[in-house]
């Protein structure tokens, strides 16, 4: 098998190895399904110990690179080369599908039932793409190239029409259309009262992509890279895919390989990437009880999350705030320490992706439980989609159970997977972390005197994110 590397990254490529199947077996689960008892044998569990150890390895991890030559942490991210891969030009047939596939959706929620468990919209928004398609694009490989439901239909207007872009796309707006775009699809995830239903979503679904087509035929594809909140998440995520592009061969590396040998964020992009751990991070923390305490409200006695839409607009946004306002703090921190060397701005950009990991990984364990009890709903619907009693998957007499998560024992394997894919995530952010820095100093001790504010700030927000998936919820 060719490789990329030469054969004194004999030991780099061995480590990577490692992490990558670490990474692969701590992000595994066995079968589970979840069900709400499920928080309460999380609470019977050993937790405390648990985010001790966890904190403990990411703490060891900085460490450790405080000690490891330049060549040796380079090397961690250099990807294997598997074959060379010619591009293929069926993307816009592909995205011509996926679109269709979106307008038959959007009708299903307009037309169909308004059972959220039943009706195909709900769990192909909040189920499918939402946590599925999203942590395949952010851990295995970039598949929004083929499945972006935009790029295919403009494509083919385009040809239609012989025109180009009439428009030209204002360079001042940078990526604020976009940035407020995903803060308003956090704010209907985590503040509208009914998200779920289908009608609604369907408005909002079909009327966003419209517009964002609009967008994209008036101004081009720059349209899509910096206005579409959408698209924006998904390239972001996309960086952090084992799977990849380098040297004209498709390459196989640690999560974060593509972000350590590719260009550097822009200020939008670093800005969008620290508001995706935000998001995710406050939709945990909005159903803690100590939230619900903030705001006077009985978590047993839950009036519902329309008595709430203020306070949790007014948390996103603060939080959000909170955490931009503390990296800035560290990352202006480092540059201090390591006795300058960097503008400010250059270090916000340069450091910035390595706050992905945390947000993938976090993001695969908040929803990890909602997936496995949903999944189902969505095999089963695969399996009879028009409600005809056809068995496709030869599924049999298929039911959704929650059962079997009422044993301590399967929660502890649920719990450990999730705990596991936060701490691997701020492994790989350490890491990753470490290897920008040497990029952007060029010197091993001034880079390690840069992190140690961001460390030491990546070590905190692991007990955090760890306190988050171990917490009494009320919602």
């Amino acid at each position: 098998m060719p490789c990329l590397v030469r054969a004194d990254g004999h030991h780099g490529v061995m480590i990577q190895v490692v992490l990558i199947g670490v990474a692969v077996w701590g992000m595994t689960a066995g079968v589970a399904l979840a069900h709400a008892a499920e928080q309460g044998f999380v609470l019977l569990l050993p937790t405390d110990v648990y985010i001790v150890s966890g904190v403990a390895a990411v703490a060891l991890t900085v460490l450790v690179l405080a000690l490891v030559p330049d060549r040796l942490a380079h090397r961690v991210f250099y990807p294997l080369g598997l074959w060379r891969a010619g591009r293929i030009p069926l993307a816009h047939v592909t995205s011509c599908l996926s679109a269709l596939i979106l307008v038959g959706l959007v009708l299903s929620g307009i037309y169909g039932s308004r059972d959220p468990l039943i009706n195909p919209l709900p769990l192909a928004v909040w189920t499918v793409w939402w946590v599925g398609m999203v942590t395949v694009q952010g851990l295995i490989w970039d598949h929004w190239r083929w499945t972006n439901p935009w790029t295919g239909p403009a494509a083919l207007m385009a040809v239609l029409t012989g025109g180009r872009a009439p428009l030209r796309y204002r360079v001042a707006l940078g990526h604020a259309p976009g940035i407020v775009g995903f803060l308003a699809f956090c704010g209907f995830l985590l503040a509208d009262p009914a998200p779920s239903d289908p009608a609604r979503l369907a408005r909002i679904v079909g009327g966003y992509w419209l517009v964002m087509l609009g967008g994209l035929v008036l101004f081009g594809p720059r349209w899509l890279l910096r206005a579409e909140a959408v698209t924006m998440l998904m390239r972001l995520y996309g960086r952090m895919a084992m799977l990849g592009r380098y040297r004209g061969r498709l390459a196989l590396g640690l999560p974060g390989w593509q972000i350590a040998r590719g260009p550097r964020l822009s200020r939008g992009l670093g800005l969008f990437a620290l508001l995706l751990l935000g998001g995710g991070s406050f939709d945990g923390l909005n159903e803690t009880f100590w939230w619900l305490a903030r705001l006077g409200v009985n978590p047993l006695e839950f009036p519902g999350r329309s008595a709430v839409i203020t306070p949790t607009l007014a948390g996103l946004l603060a939080a959000n705030a909170a955490l931009l306002a503390v990296f800035a703090l560290c990352t202006w921190g480092g540059v201090r320490i390591a006795g300058g060397g960097a503008p400010l701005n250059t270090a916000l950009r340069a450091f910035a992706p390595a706050i992905l990991p945390i947000a993938l990984g976090y993001h695969i364990a908040h929803y990890l439980v909602s997936f496995l009890v949903d999944g189902q709903y969505v095999l089963a619907l695969l399996s009879d989609p028009l409600g005809r009693g056809w068995d496709i998957l030869g599924l049999g007499a298929h039911s959704v159970s929650t059962g079997f998560l009422n044993t301590a024992a399967m929660v502890k394997v649920i719990w450990l997977t999730q705990a596991g894919a936060v701490v691997i995530g701020h492994v790989i952010a350490i890491l990753l972390a470490h290897v920008l820095a040497l990029r952007l100093y060029g010197h091993s001790r001034r880079a390690v005197l840069s992190q140690l504010p961001l460390a030491a700030f990546m070590v905190a927000y692991t007990c955090f994110g760890l306190w988050l998936l171990a917490s009494p919820r009320g919602i």
